[in-house]
């Protein structure tokens, strides 16, 4: 299933309810993808917000994962590759239940992780002067 949004930043509300339904019945991993500055991580912040949880989100760059609320689980993937990733364990915080954001998982990751039977949704964010263009692959 295919689906695309434009919104300027301060509609990203119509995307995260959308998300929220789609992401509820099951453990999914979100690999998303743009560009610096496109809004990985501001999706990210919008959808916690959106579930009236009060963690602080921010870009887990340099922790590589994030938790908030014992179930949403973010990584940011900007300064690590794909060998390093999973040198540190990281694939096996994908086996706990819950939503998992990715910023930067290439597509070798995305296989990897279909290949071993999880849900994976990509979306890819495109700058378009004051919006953003969402495409989602679910």
């Amino acid at each position: 299933m295919q689906k695309t949004f434009e919104l300027e930043l301060k509609k990203i509300d119509e995307l995260t309810v959308y998300l929220i339904k789609l992401l509820q019945n099951d453990d999914y991993i979100v690999i998303l993808r743009g560009d610096l500055a496109s809004g990985k991580t501001t999706l990210v912040k919008n959808y916690v917000k959106k579930l009236n949880l009060d963690d602080l989100v921010t870009s887990p760059t340099f922790s590589l994962q994030a938790v908030y609320s014992s179930n949403i689980f973010h990584y940011d993937m900007y300064n690590k590759t794909l060998n390093e990733f999973i040198s540190l364990g990281m694939l096996e915080e994908f086996e706990k239940k819950g939503t998992h954001f990715v910023e930067w998982g290439d597509e070798k990751l995305e296989e990897i992780l279909k290949d071993y039977g999880y849900n994976v949704i990509l979306i890819e964010i495109e700058k378009k002067d004051n919006k953003r263009l969402y495409k989602i692959n679910a």
